[in-house]
């Protein structure tokens, strides 16, 4: 590859937005004939540097060369007409439309000024036949499989002629049929000369498909490597942000030290083989009253989705589970409140906050839900409440009356926290509660973990810091692609072990 001219150069690119630093100096090259895989934690800059590529934001500093022509799409469509086509995680097709359709949608071969039916099935045959897949193009795309819909969108970026393919997390939704399915496409694709970026946050499918890795951290570039020539464990540290030596060289014990012991108050949740096709693959997990259950992992790699089949978000489609010894349905978060379980969701601002509403609303919002329409918390009460909460909790606000929007980050997630302890759980699952927050209310949110663990309750607490998974929790539980690879205690639960356990070398 290094003997000719990568057919994609992107040089000191730099995107800011206001008060974010998104991008700071990130180079990028992609060559004919490969798979390049871009990497990084949440916040990283992989989307907002595919988007400058694809032409939905405009860089404010470097350059982009293709063929070695100067470049600056200013829309999708210029970068389409530029050769540099994305196929994104969620399908941007018409379900309702024939795969034909979706296939010529706004290219549909013409015969006296309408639409040549016949030619138009008969070339959407062959395109996706060039992709080894045989199916009714007649069919509507939504009567399809996730899979075939993911080639149907593949097949069209091939009939404009493509230079460049963005694949945008194409496996997040796929069992392992499909994603071997759809990688002989790709190798297929990168065979015949195409060049092809691939985001994933799947290790094991990058080493499968990918030939060189980049790897962000910040909106800053860390490096460019060939996959054969980096181990799991040191791609996992780079993405990390920490030399490999921290962990290789970690004691037996450091996490005895770091973590708080807990006392078990008898268990409050059982699951056996609870899973869900295409979200997270069937787990078995306890948590005890008085406990922190760490669930550590990389992002992408099923904790939010274990998270959210525990609160019934998601419906699982297989296992089952109990709470305190009894068996439970929980098909809905109504169903979760009722059985004593909270949740306290990784996005804060779409899922959390409701910034427009006062502190006082926010706090009683889960109490209210769970005493149903009919038995309304009377505003003195609602007052009561939540000053209690406010005291408890140290939110700084002078008065409960005000906006949420008003308080900072650290406050509004302890908001978020009270709100659920209004309902007086018996488990609180709490996905990346210290996100975004600096690092003194990140410590008040940890001893908060802590005491409501002594006072019994038990706690899931999800965080992308290792190091706040251990100063919390007195086991860990390791997910890996989707999947729950390993439960961590002792002498084990360690950064050093959570990380030899993601790269698949304890």
């Amino acid at each position: 590859m290094s003997e000719q001219a990568p057919i994609l150069e992107m040089k000191k690119i730099r995107k800011e937005f206001p008060g974010v630093l998104a991008l700071s100096g990130v180079d990028f090259r992609l060559w004919k004939g490969e798979v390049h895989a871009l990497m990084g934690q949440n916040g990283a800059g992989k989307s907002t540097l595919v988007k400058v590529l694809t032409g939905v934001h405009r860089h404010d500093g470097g350059e982009m060369l293709l063929e070695g022509r100067p470049i600056r799409p200013d829309s999708p469509l210029a970068a389409q007409k530029l050769g540099i086509n994305a196929v994104y995680q969620e399908i941007n097709l018409c379900p309702n439309l024939s795969v034909a359709e979706n296939v010529f949608i706004g290219r549909e071969p013409l015969r006296l000024g309408r639409i040549d039916w016949k030619a138009m099935r008969e070339k959407a045959r062959e395109v996706l036949g060039r992709l080894n897949l045989s199916v009714d193009v007649t069919r509507t795309l939504s009567s399809c499989s996730i899979a075939v819909q993911q080639m149907v969108a593949i097949a069209r970026v091939l009939d404009s002629a493509a230079k460049v393919l963005v694949l945008d997390e194409p496996t997040s939704s796929l069992d392992e049929r499909e994603v071997a399915q759809l990688f002989k496409v790709v190798r297929k694709l990168r065979d015949e000369g195409m060049a092809i970026l691939f985001i994933t946050h799947f290790l094991d499918q990058t080493y499968q498909i990918a030939d060189r890795i980049t790897i962000l951290k910040n909106g800053e570039f860390v490096g460019e490597y060939e996959a054969a020539k980096l181990p799991k464990l040191e791609l996992v540290a780079k993405m990390l942000g920490k030399e490999l030596s921290e962990f290789s060289q970690a004691s037996p014990g450091e996490g005895e030290k770091s973590r708080t012991a807990s006392v078990s108050a008898g268990e409050l949740l059982r699951a056996r083989g609870l899973g869900r096709r295409g979200g997270v693959a069937p787990f078995d997990l306890d948590l005890d009253g008085g406990e922190v259950l760490g669930l550590a992992g990389l992002l992408g790699s099923g904790r939010t989705e274990t998270a959210r089949l525990l609160f019934g978000i998601d419906k699982a489609d297989c296992g089952e589970i109990s709470v305190k010894g009894k068996p439970a349905q929980i098909g809905s978060p109504r169903a979760a409140m009722a059985l004593g379980i909270g949740f306290c969701s990784e996005d804060r601002k779409n899922e959390g906050i409701f910034a427009e509403l006062s502190i006082r609303e926010n706090l009683i919002l889960a109490l209210q839900t769970k005493l149903g329409a009919f038995r309304f918390i009377a505003p003195k009460r609602q007052v009561e409440i939540a000053d209690r909460l406010i005291r408890e909790l140290g939110i700084k606000t002078p008065s409960s009356s005000g906006e949420a929007k008003q308080l900072s980050g650290g406050n509004q997630q302890k908001v978020m926290l009270a709100r659920w302890l209004a309902t007086d759980p018996g488990i609180l699952i709490l996905d990346e509660p210290t996100r975004g927050i600096d690092v003194g209310a990140k410590l008040e949110i940890m001893e908060q973990i802590l005491n409501l663990s002594r006072a019994g309750l038990g706690l899931l607490f999800i965080s992308s810091e290792f190091e706040e998974v251990l100063r919390c929790s007195g086991r860990v539980a390791v997910f890996k692609d989707k999947a729950l690879v390993a439960q961590l205690a002792g002498p084990e639960m360690t950064e050093s072990g959570i990380m030899r356990t993601i790269a698949g070398g304890r």
